[in-house]
């Protein structure tokens, strides 16, 4: 599945594909209530790739009513687990089916390389359909343990009408993150894709309704955090929101659902993530090669990404070199060569915000190891920083580019200490040649996911979120996801014979 085309291939795909940006609510493309829209950009060339449909509070109204209708009359939820699951293994064959187009529609909507959409993104998104589809089946209520007059079931149902609001970075993968274990559940769901990139959340929802997911069941609305995102938040019908994005506004769903109905909230929100490399780690080159990964991957544009490196100070100047190596195969340009691995950032003003963390490595007084430089309009070189400190804004914010900084450390007990030195706990990786240090480091380090020797995020079988100010109220991925899902009832039923002399 993972295929790659040319990039003369690629290109002539993206001429040729006739890009929609109507709302899709209740089963039909439609434009927003007001007629407004706003313009997606492609962030490589600046060029206008469609007029999205810019929504706001009656257009939410109206996507919530279609999921609330479809959620009652049970037109998904209450078909056999196995219909259920037929029809979601039908989705995800056609996603499969038309990888090629998605695969461009993501690069230019989002500057992300073609070859990490066609080889990443999408096999990672029709696996993710496909494993909850066949979950379905295989998740068993339970009876509890009570006296003999009584049987007491206690059974999964599904939570409601969900919202699930997008990152920016990985649209067509969290999207499946989050509409596989919620439909695979029984739920109705609305999606708000971020507005920088939201066109292939729309396609997904046509291909899904072509698939046999019925009217109503799977909607998406699109816009601005404030005109969509806050209107999600405090609708009083919406059941739970499942939201992807910074912390400081994943905190803003908690304060809607507060001052609305105690919606159930789970927010998997930023990361300041850890490479810990100690002395004895086998293999510098492969180390060298997964930091590198972890670093740059997706223009650092990832929540996971390892931003820190933490280095034993006797073996920096040895793993920088071999670093440095293997960045030489990271060849930035245009998103729709797959020869190129750096892309352009999703947008200008994201852009901005990179490059002033660049224009402060001087100020900061550290030292400029690799990169640096700004090209092509909104591309940034991958960037190593050394001398950074505990105390630097490198160190601690979150900056969400190709940038890595670099900090030494003497004993395991500062590498701990480093790692931890911070307000988020998403991921964090370990490199060693010890199995006993692996795991007394990865059972110190407060992180969601902790991998050794590699870098990574599991698969999706594993859960996904993160622990401190990276994550609130649940997990993706896995069979942990559909908890978030679903409501457990119990059912009381009393079996007891209450007859007394013969009488009932």
């Amino acid at each position: 599945m993972s295929d790659l085309l040319s990039a003369e291939e690629y290109k002539a795909l993206a001429q040729s594909m006739e890009i929609g940006g109507g709302v899709f609510i209740g089963g039909i493309a439609r434009p927003a209530i007001s007629g407004e829209t706003f313009a997606s950009t492609n962030p490589a060339t600046g060029a206008t790739l469609a007029h999205v449909a810019a929504c706001g509070k009656a257009d939410v109204d109206l996507a919530v009513l279609k999921a609330r209708e479809a959620f009652a009359d049970g037109r998904w939820r209450n078909l056999a687990p196995a219909e259920r699951k037929r029809t979601l293994l039908t989705f995800a064959k056609r996603i499969e089916r038309n990888r090629h187009e998605f695969a461009v529609l993501e690069s230019l909507d989002s500057g992300k390389p073609v070859a990490e959409c066609q080889t990443i993104d999408l096999p990672e998104t029709v696996n993710t359909i496909r494993w909850h589809a066949e979950l379905i089946d295989k998740i068993y209520g339970s009876t509890a343990p009570v006296d003999p007059g009584v049987t007491a079931l206690v059974v999964r149902e599904p939570i409601g009408v969900v919202g699930c609001v997008l990152p920016w970075n990985f649209p067509l993968l969290m999207m499946a993150w989050k509409i596989g274990p919620a439909l695979a559940s029984g739920c109705s769901v609305i999606v708000k894709p971020a507005e920088e990139t939201s066109l292939t959340a729309l396609r997904l929802a046509e291909i899904a309704y072509e698939a046999g997911i019925p009217a109503g069941v799977l909607n998406v609305v699109t816009g601005t955090g404030p005109a969509v995102g806050e209107p999600i938040g405090l609708h009083p019908d919406i059941d739970m929101v499942s939201f992807t994005g910074s912390t400081e506004t994943g905190k803003r769903f908690l304060r809607y659902s507060a001052d609305s109905n105690l919606k159930r909230v789970v927010l998997e929100c930023g990361g300041k993530n850890p490479a810990v490399v100690f002395d004895d780690a086998e293999d510098l080159d492969l180390v060298a090669e997964q930091i590198v990964i972890g670093a740059f991957w997706n223009m650092g544009e990832n929540c996971s990404a390892s931003s820190r490196l933490i280095v034993h100070k006797t073996i920096k100047d040895d793993l920088l070199s071999r670093i440095l190596a293997y960045m030489r195969d990271w060849r930035m340009g245009d998103p729709l060569d797959p020869r190129n691995r750096v892309g352009a950032l999703v947008s200008r003003t994201h852009f901005e915000k990179v490059k002033a963390f660049i224009d402060r490595i001087g100020t900061e007084k550290m030292d400029l190891v690799a990169g640096g430089k700004t090209e092509l309009g909104i591309f940034v070189e991958p960037t190593i920083v050394c001398g950074v400190t505990r105390e630097s804004s490198f160190f601690r914010e979150e900056i969400f580019g190709p940038l890595l900084s670099v900090t030494t450390f003497s004993s395991v007990s500062e590498a701990i200490a480093l790692a931890n030195d911070s307000t988020y706990g998403l991921a964090a990786s370990i490199y060693t040649g010890s199995l006993k240090r692996a795991l007394k480091v990865a059972r110190e380090i407060r992180a969601g996911t902790v991998t050794v020797n590699c870098f990574g995020e599991g698969d999706i079988t594993t859960p996904f979120g993160g622990f401190k100010q990276s994550g609130f109220g649940g997990r993706d991925k896995s069979i942990f996801a559909h908890d978030q899902y679903t409501e457990l009832k119990t059912i009381w039923i009393d079996t007891a014979d209450r007859r007394i002399d013969g009488e009932i």
